[in-house]
């Protein structure tokens, strides 16, 4: 086995380990929440007779709200993909030495 191999391997085991043991020591008793939620009850509890000044103009579902949010990290991804694509593809063109009877 080469040494990128190994290296690509103990990567995805890491990967696999990060993943799973916060699940395992978490348990299947905790609730979890949304840091929205702990806001709010941290403020409520500061400040009592606070009322919002804001109300949102759409308010979706939270299903709706957690596929809008997976696709604006969809999004996000495939900018930064494509970035990092175009400036790796620049710099390579960039360094390219062109031959004798090469135009460009």
């Amino acid at each position: 086995m080469s040494r990128s191999t190994l290296v690509n391997w103990l990567l995805v085991l890491a990967v696999l380990v990060i993943a799973v043991v916060p699940l395992v020591f978490i348990g299947s008793e905790t609730e979890f929440g949304g840091a929205d939620g702990l806001a709010v009850e941290q403020i409520e509890a500061d400040n009592p007779g606070f009322e919002p000044w804001f109300t949102p103009l759409f308010e979706p579902e939270s299903e709706t709200a957690s596929t809008l949010f997976a696709l604006q990290a969809a999004i996000g991804a495939g900018f930064l993909g494509y970035l990092f694509g175009s400036l790796t593809t620049r710099r390579r063109l960039a360094s390219r030495v062109p031959a004798p009877d090469d135009p460009t």
